[in-house]
């Protein structure tokens, strides 16, 4: 056997064996009746297609040849044969009383329900036709390769988020239905996505942005702006509920960046400041219950941030002493006891226990009620920029840098004559006044809050947007946000595997790009 038919064989099989794990563990059995393209291709069907592309574009990575197109095509029309035969044999056996996603009705679905020769031969076709492309846009020229790729994954995106640029369209420009409609992308509006995907990609627009000139550059970044701002306003509540959840994910998180970005000190225990700044709102603000007054929104919300800072002062005095993995665990620690005493009998006079405080009023600002989710979007955007520009003073201010150094070393900055204890409160402290902020807005944005709301989850999805966005940079905490807070409530059309995406995105970051989406300056200036 020579090494081509080998390579072809081996490539062959890994497709195989990867197409087949979607199908095990229910993915293909939960997407194939969702259509990607209304009437042409569902999107359990391009999850397999686009595992053989991928494996065609590593195989001509590989081999950096024109053969490698041809063998791409061999091993991805091997592994369609082969998938339709072990399908079919799959439902001869009846293996559904060991694997559940193996049901007779999915395993036909592999083939559409056609007979053994005809769905051979079309899933070969395809297997073929799909790896060839993937391996085309390695071997093809880069503006070639760059064109396709951006068609498909055009296509592929307006499919998946079909429902929510569905409502951006009816809000901006009335009903699409030559794009869209009720089950789906159709044909025309996949044929629109493509063309601009293809447009996008043939230079990339950050190579076009830098090209500009400064102040083009500038005016063109004004203008995304705006348009964000805008685009709750345009189109519906949902689009607003979810960038206000971004904004509130982006206060917690430049926060932590003070705390963990800045000063090195990792906090697991974060969510208990936002707690304390959503339970002092409520107990101000709400009616009825255990509320001690009935403050107005703005007048509660700097009590709630000082009570966090003041919070964050006391949490900070147990650890002073702790470094590394164990005050992670510290942390965690006093965070878990803040929650416990929330839910405690000896509480529960105070702060309502297990079933909370309700009644919590909408924010009022000049006798205008912010109770939308587009007003109250506005409200969170706005204190989320008076935020980061705090941040942004604080990281470039001479504390800042009393903090960047004792992250570094706290042993050489203590020789230096850095108060370790001064610099390590301030931190927490400051860090603290940022989740309140967060908190007494969400308090007035819920109406009600819950210590069942409180979890380890928020705490440790703020730390993955630092992750992924970037440790220590203040864009990277609104691009983290951006993608873990915001991917996941667009993708609800995938139900709870959108989740899935979610993990996917955090282990292709931390792989990929360990640094983050967008590092810190002082990052880019280490690594040259």
């Amino acid at each position: 056997m020579n090494a081509a038919l080998r390579l072809v064989l081996s490539t062959a099989l890994a497709m195989l064996a990867t197409c087949i794990f979607p199908v095990l563990v229910g993915l293909f059995g939960q997407f194939v009746g969702k259509a990607l393209v209304l009437g042409v291709i569902d999107v359990g069907h391009a999850m397999l297609l686009g595992i053989v592309f991928g494996f065609g574009m590593a195989l001509a990575r590989q081999l950096r040849s024109p053969a490698s197109i041809t063998l791409a095509a061999g091993a991805g029309a091997l592994a369609g044969i082969a998938l339709v035969l072990v399908a079919h044999l799959a439902e001869a056996a009846n293996l559904r009383w060991m694997l559940v996603s193996m049901n007779p009705a999915v395993l036909r679905q592999i083939a559409y329900r056609l007979p053994l020769p005809e769905a051979c031969a079309a899933l070969g076709l395809a297997g073929a036709a799909a790896a060839a492309i993937g391996a085309g846009l390695v071997i093809l020229p880069a503006t070639i390769g760059r064109a396709l790729a951006g068609a498909f994954g055009g296509v592929v995106f307006a499919g998946l988020l079909r429902e929510l640029l569905s409502n951006m369209l009816n809000g901006l420009a009335g009903t699409d239905d030559w794009a869209f409609n009720y089950d789906g992308l159709l044909p025309m509006g996949a044929l629109a996505a493509a063309l601009l995907g293809a447009l996008a990609c043939v230079q990339p627009g950050r190579a076009r942005y830098l090209r500009l000139p400064s102040p083009a550059r500038t005016a063109v970044t004004l203008a995304l702006l705006l348009f964000l701002l805008a685009l709750p306003a345009l189109t519906n509540d949902f689009v607003a509920q979810v960038m206000m959840m971004v904004c509130l994910y982006i206060l917690m998180g430049m926060g932590l960046n003070i705390e963990l970005g800045l000063a090195g000190l990792v906090d697991l225990g974060f969510v208990a400041f936002f707690a304390v700044g959503a339970y002092t709102v409520a107990l101000l603000t709400a009616s009825g219950g255990v509320a001690l007054l009935q403050l107005n929104f703005f007048a509660a919300l700097p009590v709630a941030i000082v009570l966090s800072a003041l919070s964050g002062f006391i949490f900070g005095l147990p650890v002073l002493k702790v470094r590394g993995d164990y005050l992670a665990i510290a942390t965690l620690g006093l965070g878990e006891i803040i929650r416990v005493l929330i839910l405690s009998d000896m509480m529960k006079p105070l702060l309502g226990g297990a079933q909370g405080i309700v009644n919590v009023p909408k924010p009022e600002l000049f006798g205008l009620i912010l109770g939308t989710p587009t007003r109250l979007f506005y409200l969170t955007a706005v204190m989320a920029a008076l935020a980061g520009y705090c941040a942004w003073r604080l990281q470039h201010s001479g504390l800042g840098r009393r903090w960047l150094a004792v992250r570094e070393d706290e042993d050489v900055a203590q020789a230096l004559g850095i108060n370790l204890v001064q610099v390590k409160l301030s931190a927490y402290t400051m860090g603290a006044a940022f989740a309140g902020l967060a908190g007494g807005i969400f308090a007035g944005m819920v109406g009600s809050v819950f210590p069942q709301g409180f979890q380890l989850l928020i705490s440790i999805n703020v730390l993955a947007i630092l992750v992924v966005g970037g440790i220590g940079s203040l864009p990277g905490v609104v691009i983290g946000a951006a993608t873990l807070i915001g991917a996941p409530e667009v993708l609800r059309d995938l139900g709870e595997y959108r989740y899935l995406i979610y993990g996917l995105v955090i282990i292709a970051v931390v792989r990929l790009k360990p640094d983050g989406l967008s590092p810190a300056a002082i990052r880019h200036r280490e690594i040259a």
